[in-house]
């Protein structure tokens, strides 16, 4: 049986047991994707770069949309991209052996009611450059542009037949990056030139800065103060700054492939883009935990927000609202701007929206700010560390803040309504670690979400002081199921999920499972059929810490391969008769909708794949996952004396006051 580590354009030079070598023909297209790569770099809404600007409201002036349904925007966009889908859609069908039904038949037959059809969601958990990576592979696995990805049983269409791509801390860093880099594919990014761009390239820290591109020139003192300057010229204008613009700035230089890491680039212009307005692409959503005046620990019924290139707001009833993302950073009041104020742009830098996302990470930052870390920088460096982020109180490390939209809005509900800042934080901060709620929300009405945990939930006693750490245990999954008992879910319907302790004893932790096949076992109503993908080793043993800062791009390619694996079950060595799943997940609620008899095929497959309900609470045995495709496992060593990582003690001293959900 033969077994391929899938590392598609990128050359994986160096790794051990990998099976598959470039041919002359992909080094040829490698090289012309890296030219297209190097001209991509969407228009920005501001040319004031970081600064955010003032001026004249629009005639239709900015106001807040209570959150009843779908935006005009949205509404009107998936008009198009619904359009879109159908053709990627059948094309993928097709491909998948699915026996006893005419897919390309079924769709032809509905597509003049596009609400028929499969609607699809991509989720991309949090987890740091392991959560990106492993994100990434997922997502080349999906994209028909990847090599190889449309062969006989092969998953490539599914990203151009899903409408939502969610992301969430790492995850919304994959998410940003394609969309920051004019939708990019994954194989264009880890094939692009490392001599002239910065885009992906880990090797050197954000504590260091690129070490080509556009900031070649510049020594890592040099790049300290092109961060102060940057966030400096924000606070000049009035606005407040915390860690969050540094961290967001500094972890730009390696997500936007733009000088200086696209200080002028915002989340809200992605929807000026021809390739997005188009419907070519899937609506991009970021997920960020709203903390509540007073509050330090993030509880599991906070406010939930999003952003989408039209808005910033959340479904949940405790604000129930959208702000105009565009003018976020304007004085609005009880709904709207006020008519003595004038309107601010630029203000969604889309450095700032992912860093707002992943704001835990923060801590990466206030580890070194102060302390004894002379391992991970020179004194010289550490003393221009601690003095660009001198100043900043401590109960805020971990928040990005936002002059609030949401001021005297729905006053009865929102904890926020007096508050002149609307305060963000890490959006796995409340343990839903997967950035599922803006997919589960009714007037978006997806059928299927395919969920990727890159959570490290496994650590020295969970679940015993003998398992490997780093690997899913279900706890991010299960944290959005208990939620939707709460009254904050406002009804919306969500599959049962089991606890943590029957992920482990019945492995549905270590390889894929189909939760909500049956539309009775959900609370509230038919839910979303949710895919849940956990991080496992396929090809290489990815469960590196959420904080480890550097990687050579052998060991990035490594990460993403096992993501693709993961997506493919090793390219159906694993299960080949996978793909014919993944079909039926997809088709599952739209048959059920039109009343069509499920084949075969599909039953085999759920009573493979979905949960039945089944529970185990006791206490799991130790957790040491074997490699799922021994033959092409990838051995690979990290660069220099070994790979950066935040100490446990620095660490355990930044995170005191924080929830540690990874």
């Amino acid at each position: 049986m033969k077994y391929t580590g899938v590392l598609a354009c990128a050359a994986v030079v160096g790794i051990v047991g990998a099976r598959s070598v470039e041919s002359e023909a992909v080094k040829g297209e490698a090289v012309r994707e890296t030219a297209r790569l190097a001209a991509r770099a969407f228009a920005a809404n501001t040319p004031h770069g970081y600064t955010p600007q003032t001026n004249a409201c629009p005639s239709d002036a900015p106001a807040i949309r209570n959150a009843s349904g779908l935006s005009p925007d949205e509404t009107a966009w998936l008009e198009v991209r619904r359009q879109a889908t159908i053709d990627p859609m059948k094309q993928l069908l097709a491909r998948l052996n699915m026996s006893g039904l005419d897919t390309d038949k079924y769709i032809s037959d509905h597509q003049s009611n596009v609400s028929n059809l499969p609607n699809i969601g991509i989720a991309l958990s949090g987890g740091g450059y392991r959560a990106m990576l492993n994100g990434a592979g997922v997502v080349q696995a999906f994209d028909s542009r990847t090599v190889n990805s449309t062969n006989a049983g092969q998953l490539g269409g599914l990203l151009q037949a899903a409408t939502y791509l969610a992301g969430l801390s790492g995850g919304s860093w994959a998410v940003s990056s394609l969309y920051a880099n004019n939708f990019s594919s994954i194989s264009d990014i880890l094939a692009s030139n490392s001599d002239d761009s910065d885009l992906w390239q880990l090797g050197n820290t954000i504590y260091e800065g690129p070490s080509k591109g556009s900031i070649q020139l510049l020594d890592s003192a040099g790049y300290y103060a092109a961060l102060g300057d940057q966030v400096s010229g924000k606070g000049d204008a009035g606005f407040n700054t915390t860690i969050t613009d540094y961290w967001g700035r500094a972890l730009s230089y390696q997500i936007v492939n733009s000088s200086d890491g696209g200080p002028a680039y915002t989340f809200s212009s992605i929807a000026q883009q021809d390739w997005f307005t188009s419907g070519s692409v899937p609506l991009p959503l970021v997920v960020a935990d709203g903390r509540a005046p007073g509050e330090t620990i993030i509880p599991g019924n906070t406010t939930v927000f999003e952003f989408n290139p039209w808005e910033l707001g959340t479904f949940d009833s405790t604000v129930r609202g959208f702000a105009p993302l565009k003018y976020v950073g304007s004085n609005f009041s009880s709904g709207a701007v006020r008519s003595t104020e004038a309107c601010v742009t630029g203000f969604d830098n889309i450095g700032f929206v992912f860093g707002t996302s992943s704001s835990l990470f923060n801590t990466i930052l206030t580890a070194v700010n102060g302390t004894n870390s002379t391992g991970l920088l020179s004194t010289a460096l550490q003393a221009s560390l601690t003095a660009l982020l001198g100043g900043i109180g401590e109960a805020d490390n971990d928040i990005a803040d936002y002059p609030n939209p949401f001021y005297g809005w729905n006053n009865a509900t929102n904890l926020g309504h007096a508050s002149q800042q609307l305060t963000l934080v890490d959006g796995g901060e409340d343990g839903q670690n997967i950035p599922l709620h803006p997919l589960i929300q009714p007037p978006r009405a997806v059928d299927v979400i395919f969920a990727v945990d890159s959570s490290a939930d496994s650590n020295a006693t969970l679940p015993t002081n003998a398992s490997a750490t780093g690997w899913p245990s279900g706890f991010a999954i299960e944290s959005t199921y208990r939620r939707s008992l709460t009254e904050i879910q406002n009804g919306t319907p969500f599959p049962s999920i089991p606890d943590v302790n029957t992920f482990f004893n019945l492995g549905l932790n270590n390889r894929p499972t189909f939760f909500g096949c049956n539309c009775s076992n959900t609370t509230g109503g038919i839910a979303p059929l949710i895919v849940y993908l956990p991080n496992a080793p396929y090809v290489y043993t990815s469960n590196v810490s959420t904080f480890d800062l550097e990687y050579n791009n052998t060991e990035r390619n490594a990460i993403v391969a096992n993501g693709y694996n993961l997506a493919t079950q090793g390219n159906g060595t694993v299960d080949p008769g996978w793909g014919t799943c993944v079909g039926c997940a997809i088709l599952s609620r739209s048959l059920e909708r039109n009343g069509v008899e499920v084949p075969e095929a599909c039953t085999t497959c759920f009573a493979k794949y979905c949960w039945d309900g089944t529970l185990n609470e006791t206490a799991p045995g130790n957790y040491v996952p074997e490699m799922k495709a021994p033959g092409a496992e990838i051995k690979v060593s990290t660069s220099g004396s070994g790979r950066s990582t935040v100490s446990t003690a620095i660490l355990v001293a930044a995170l005191a006051a924080a929830i540690a959900i990874w």
